[in-house]
């Protein structure tokens, strides 16, 4: 080892030193290892997670397709109910979400007309403010405010005299039904409990499929980068090693040029090749 220090040159041992001690190196290299072993566990998630939701689905299937054939003909006969009862259920929750937006715009309402109808009593009070820019400021941004919240509370009313009426509609479509088909709808009742029994389950699974996919990404990304990084840090100090055995008389005929950092390539393909990606 020493005498392999003393046949280096003064350049060569300056640089050696230099890469020892530079933390870009080991920080990439830190967040290179960490971002792989994510990825790794994030692909095992995600291919445990999708195997459950295919088992699911599967077992779902065969379920139904069982009580399809043991009830028979009253699964089909009913369908307009369950699908009117839907159809009710989703416009009760746009009828409700109506009729909080509503309540919200009336109170925003509210409270910007009290807005302006204080500050109007204190301007009259004041004759000197009648005056003052910043105040009148103020109170045209009042004012607009409650042109604004009234245009809002407008709108709102709007939908939720839509919502309702569409509510009210759709639950009468699915009363009307409830009393043609009730012995179809009692008689299927299993069947299209276990089904939305299912779906629930199934929905679930897919949201969780589809949060690992997003992180899964996220971790190649942060493994994109490290490695991205750990290529410039190495053309970086390349090129600087090339410009010191140049020197001011310039390189010698046959001059090789050194490794950049003992275990680290110099090329973005022998980089890549080095530190495979998961």
């Amino acid at each position: 080892m020493d005498s392999l220090s003393k046949r280096m040159k003064p350049e060569e041992t300056e640089l050696q030193e230099e890469e020892e001690v530079d933390p870009r190196i080991q920080g990439e290299l830190e967040k290179l290892n960490q971002s792989t072993d994510v990825i790794n566990r994030r692909e095992t998630e995600l291919e445990d997670a999708r195997q459950k939701f295919r088992a699911v689905l599967v077992e779902a299937t065969v379920k139904l397709d069982e009580l399809v054939k043991k009830i028979g003909k009253a699964v089909e006969d009913s369908k307009p109910y369950w699908e009117a009862r839907r159809i009710a259920r989703q416009a009760q929750l746009e009828a409700q979400k109506a009729t909080q937006d509503f309540q919200r715009a009336t109170e925003v309402l509210r409270a910007a007309k009290e807005t302006i109808s204080l500050a109007e009593q204190r301007l009259l009070e004041d004759d000197k403010r009648q005056f003052d820019s910043a105040w009148q400021e103020m109170l045209n941004h009042a004012t607009q405010r409650v042109m604004e919240a009234e245009q809002t509370k407008t709108r709102s009313e709007l939908v939720h005299k839509e919502t309702a009426a569409k509510y009210n509609a759709a639950m009468g479509r699915m009363k009307q039904l409830e009393k043609k088909l009730k012995r179809a709808i009692n008689k299927s009742k299993p069947y299209f409990e276990l089904k939305a029994k299912y779906y629930l389950q199934l929905e679930q699974l897919k949201k969780s499929v589809d949060e690992l996919q997003a992180m899964l990404s996220l971790a190649k990304g942060e493994y994109r980068t490290a490695l991205k990084n750990l290529e410039m840090i190495s053309d970086e100090i390349h090129e600087r090693r090339r410009s010191t055995a140049m020197g001011p008389r310039g390189r010698g005929v046959g001059a090789e040029e050194d490794n950049v950092i003992e275990g680290l390539p110099t090329s973005k393909l022998d980089a890549t090749s080095m530190l495979k990606p998961p």
